[in-house]
């Protein structure tokens, strides 16, 4: 079997979408910006903060008030990330089964590290070894880095690790980092758009995830 496991968060283990939707579209009517739709939300996640204010205010980066709303969703989502957040089903039982089998498990994301800190802190905080957010020296997503540091805490080689992820940004994490990537079709992708990515399995079911994960390469 794999000895690590290094689990993306938004659309992978947690149901993020409600308390990201409700964050951006609070900021953008700060600043008198139009609210985007649940859809538009989920597609643009997978990137971090900056491109999912980016891809949802009007004009983009031009737009003037992207930094204000950038700033203010960061803060808002970090006070209000676990209002309506939670595991996906089946997921806590599936990660207590790796663990049992001596699996190490770490969480990594492109949020900021303090939201990720404390939502794998809030949820998985006796099944995790540790969790990496995007910070200084920690270059988001698909950059490999997240994935290294978390293997190199978990102290764990790549060459027996495997990744689990919900899209193409995971898929190139993965390879970047040299690893197997699982795609998970429960999160912010479309089958079909999965099924067109180089991923080592794919898997509509947290018990199948951990099967996979136990059989290894």
């Amino acid at each position: 079997m794999f000895k690590a496991a290094v689990f993306d968060m938004d659309g992978t283990i947690l149901d993020t979408l409600t308390d990201l939707a409700d964050s951006v579209n609070h900021c953008l009517g700060l600043y008198g910006c139009p609210p985007a739709s649940r859809e538009a939300v989920a597609a643009a996640l997978g990137n971090g903060a900056g491109h999912l204010v980016e891809e949802l205010i009007d004009g983009g980066r031009e737009n003037p008030a992207y930094e204000d709303v950038l700033k203010a969703h960061i803060a808002y989502y970090e006070e209000h990330c676990t209002d309506q957040t939670a595991p996906y089903s089946g997921i806590l039982p599936a990660m207590k089964r790796l663990k049992e089998a001596g699996v190490k498990m770490a969480i990594v994301s492109n949020k900021g590290d303090g939201a990720v800190r404390e939502l794998s802190r809030r949820f998985f905080d006796d099944l995790v070894e540790t969790a990496v957010g995007e910070r200084e020296g920690i270059r988001r997503k698909p950059a490999p880095d997240t994935v290294i540091e978390a293997l190199r805490l978990m102290g764990v080689p790549a060459g027996e690790a495997v990744y689990i992820g919900d899209t193409e940004v995971d898929v190139m994490t993965a390879e970047n980092a040299k690893i197997p990537c699982i795609l998970v079709s429960w999160g912010f992708r479309s089958v079909e758009e999965l099924k067109k990515l180089n991923a080592f399995a794919l898997t509509d079911s947290a018990g199948k995830m951990a099967d996979l994960i136990l059989a290894g390469k």
